[in-house]
């Protein structure tokens, strides 16, 4: 490019519109392949097709599957997204409904203490568990 050599900005410039779009395909790959081998609806052979496709034909298949694929891989993306927050949200639930952490034990054995089931020695244990295990 004469003019990019004429000035060093432009070079420059150059150099990083380039980077960049490198950076963009590798990403774009990425993408296509998981979402290729996340797929549950094809078989073995067709992902190992879509694959040798994508490496023979790199642009080409990239474009061949974004066109006929773009819905599916949307839903699919989707349904993660939602299965993942789904998780999470069972996970919060489950520790809050646990028997309340540190404070609540502690709490527990101090009812003891002042029951008379424990003595000062095992609830001193109990408060050093509580606290060693959170």
């Amino acid at each position: 490019m004469p003019i990019a050599a004429d000035y060093p900005f432009l070079d420059v410039f150059w150099t990083m519109i380039l980077f960049f779009t490198w950076i963009l395909w590798i990403w774009m790959m990425v993408m296509i392949l998981s979402d290729v081998f996340r797929r549950r609806d094809i078989g073995g052979w067709s992902k190992a097709a879509w694959t040798v496709f994508l490496i023979i034909f790199p642009f080409l298949g990239a474009l061949i599957y974004l066109i006929a694929q773009h819905d599916g891989m949307a839903e699919r993306r989707e349904q993660d997204i939602t299965a993942a927050q789904r998780d999470f949200d069972e996970r919060v639930r489950a520790a809050a409904a646990s028997n309340g952490g540190t404070a609540a034990e502690i709490e527990k054995a101090e009812q003891l203490l002042a029951r008379g089931t424990i003595d000062q020695q095992e609830f001193e244990a109990l408060k050093t568990k509580a606290l060693a295990a959170h």
